[in-house]
């Protein structure tokens, strides 16, 4: 696991500002009518302007600025002009800001209008994946602590944990060492230590956890076709705790 110096943080912490302050901005974008294309447009003109880069563009050869994922779309969703958003989707926005060399990191899935009870409750509890998973997690743990913990509120929630994909370290590269499962044992995966910096990403879907890859080779759907959340924060561990980076001001978990 890669300890960052002070100077590395100050970076990661700037690009992490541009990705929040662009999560907001793309919660402003989400409404029925809009293509995927030019969500995917507006979000690049305000990454660039907030003075970073958007790291997903050109990223071994991928054609856009973020990737936006509807509804049975995991991950890696192309930007297009004939994916127009309708009421009752959910899309994902997955946003990889570069500045100076340094990676911020962190998605959202959001409803299009008012969705069905099944997707709303998907959305929620693959937020709170997230928040049970970094729950009195320390300097010192082995990452399966956070794993497991994803692990069990999806189950019992009744969804299932993506396998095959899953969060990384972060800085200088958008994707380091080490891996970071959303399942598994307590015991298993690498000691969190001192500065350390984690891209943590439950990807959870409403029904099997088995997902196929979509012939543009980048889009991963579900097998069964149901619907999928993301939820995604880069998150720093220090001596006296950890701090979620990519977190919004207004969020209800900002202040805890």
């Amino acid at each position: 696991m890669i300890q960052k110096t002070p100077a590395e943080i100050v970076l990661i912490k700037k690009a992490c500002e541009i990705t929040r302050n662009a999560l907001v901005y793309a919660k402003t974008l989400v409404k029925e009518g809009i293509s995927t294309f030019d969500i995917d447009k507006s979000l690049e003109k305000f990454i660039i302007d907030s003075g970073g880069s958007p790291a997903c563009l050109g990223y071994e050869g991928y054609p856009a600025a973020t990737c936006i994922s509807v509804n049975e779309m995991v991950v890696h969703g192309i930007p297009s002009k004939d994916i127009i958003l309708k009421k009752g989707d959910i899309v994902s926005i997955d946003i990889v800001v570069a500045y100076k060399g340094y990676h911020g990191d962190a998605t959202r899935t959001y409803a299009v209008g008012e969705v069905v009870a099944e997707k709303a409750k998907l959305m929620r509890v693959t937020k709170e994946c997230f928040f049970k998973g970094i729950e009195n997690l320390r300097i010192g743990d082995r990452i399966g602590k956070l794993s497991h913990a994803i692990q069990t509120h999806a189950e019992s929630n009744g969804f299932t944990v993506v396998r095959e994909l899953c969060g990384h370290g972060i800085g200088r590269r958008m994707h380091e060492a080490p891996s970071v499962l959303n399942f598994g044992k307590e015991t298993d995966g690498a000691v969190i230590v001192e500065n350390a910096v984690l891209a943590i990403e439950p990807m959870i879907n409403a029904g099997k956890k088995e997902i196929a890859m979509l012939s543009d080779g980048w889009g991963i759907i579900t097998r069964d076709r149901k619907p999928s959340a993301h939820y995604e924060n880069t998150v720093l561990f220090t001596k006296s705790g950890l701090e979620i980076l990519t977190l919004e001001a207004d969020d209800e978990f900002a202040n805890r």
